[in-house]
């Protein structure tokens, strides 16, 4: 089973669509686009998707995507 990367499509109009296209060429990830994930705090503050449901953020497209990667290394799946 592959890590679930969910971005909302609010944040990807706000600049984390840099951070979805990156973490897309990822054979090893699931990268989905919802709607609304009902973080609405958070996606009006920073950069945010939820990995495996838990929240990460970032300041900038690649810091999401570097934080999202170290919470991978952090909570292996196995």
């Amino acid at each position: 089973m592959k890590p679930i990367i969910e971005f909302c499509i609010s944040n990807l109009a706000s600049g984390a669509q840099k951070a979805l296209e990156i973490l897309e060429r990822d054979p090893n990830l699931d990268v989905i686009e919802y709607g609304c994930l009902g973080y609405c705090g958070k996606c009006a503050q920073s950069f945010y998707a939820l990995v495996n449901g838990e929240v990460v953020t970032g300041d900038t497209p690649e810091e999401l995507v570097d934080h999202i990667y170290q919470f991978l290394e952090e909570n292996p799946m196995f």
